[in-house]
């Protein structure tokens, strides 16, 4: 049984850094380049494993040698995989990150969506949480029937796209939303009269001004942790698999002493907060840990900071 099933794109990320983006026409240097595995389903995978979280990841490459790249690097990182290889090409992403740390993303197309939710082996199911990435919106929603049908709580980030692609069956069932301001402001001024579930807990990434878990009754916020950022490439991932290595209980206990010690009220345990002990983790507390992992990622080029308890003892101490 897994801590964590992540559901969604798997790609491989070219990175390209720059001073700042050309004029028409215009021209600049290359400060540096990266290639790595990307997609924010494997993304999550990879750093909840970092932080001591078990953790698989459920999606599909192309039967390409850079899908294989993909592939060995997630084995390599602990994480139990569950791809569908496709016929065609893995989806290639660049990532134009200029002096700010701010990203422009060019996708390729690939076969980063050639999964569908009756690919899923039902043991993969055996897990405390699903947490649901970027992916075809007919396939979200089977994996939430399924993954609550076998009891785990599903947690949702639909990602950039969230305009455009209709998840509101998967947001009815989600206990867990993960959104930036931009994704927020596209459910509505009522999410929860929209399609959330009652007691749905919605996690919003502030940028500069840290991070918030909204339900229908309270607000809980924390303020971030300073960071000038080299690359803001994954960092919302990073922000996720914090949260949810929190919410479990699979940190390290000094990790959660650091988080609590952090701020003046844990918080109280709204909707999501299931860590283990009498009084959990406090939401408060779990954001805490969220945006230090968020910082730490923001410090590193490329979508996967290497993410370990120690690095975030660093920040939030």
């Amino acid at each position: 049984m897994t801590d964590v099933l992540c559901a969604g794109h798997v790609n491989w990320d070219v990175t390209l850094r720059v001073a700042e983006l050309p004029a028409p026409d215009g021209e600049v240097q290359l400060r540096g380049t990266a290639e790595a595995g990307g997609g924010s389903a494997a993304n999550v995978a990879v750093n909840l494993a970092g932080l001591g979280a078990t953790a698989a990841v459920f999606g599909s490459t192309g039967d390409d040698e850079t899908g294989e790249r993909a592939r060995r690097e997630l084995v390599a990182s602990g994480v139990e995989t569950h791809l569908v290889r496709a016929d065609g090409e893995t989806a290639v992403k660049y990532l134009i990150v200029d002096g700010n740390g701010e990203v422009m993303v060019l996708s390729g197309d690939g076969e980063n969506e050639a999964f569908r939710a009756a690919d899923l082996p039902p043991a993969a199911l055996e897990t405390d949480v699903c947490h649901l990435t970027s992916q075809a919106p007919s396939v979200a929603a089977g994996l939430t029937e399924r993954a609550r049908d076998h009891g785990a709580t599903v947690s949702l980030a639909p990602g950039r796209r969230i305009a455009d692609r209709d998840f509101s069956a998967a947001l009815s069932r989600a206990a867990l939303v993960f959104v930036n301001e931009r994704e927020a402001a596209a459910l509505g001024t009522e999410p929860w009269g929209d399609g959330l579930r009652p007691d749905a807990a919605l996690v919003v990434t502030l940028g500069d001004d840290g991070a918030a878990v909204h339900t229908r009754d309270r607000t809980v916020e924390h303020p971030g942790f300073e960071a000038t950022p080299l690359d803001t490439t994954g960092a919302g991932d990073a922000f996720a698999a914090g949260y949810l290595a929190a919410r479990g209980g699979s940190l390290p206990d000094a990790v959660l002493a650091a988080a609590r010690e952090n701020v003046d009220d844990p918080g109280p345990r709204l909707p999501g907060d299931t860590a283990a002990g009498d009084d959990g983790v406090g939401v408060r507390a779990a954001l805490a840990v969220a945006n230090a992992c968020g910082a730490v990622a923001s410090r590193a080029l490329g979508a996967r900071a290497a993410l370990t308890p120690q690095r975030l003892l660093d920040v939030i101490e």
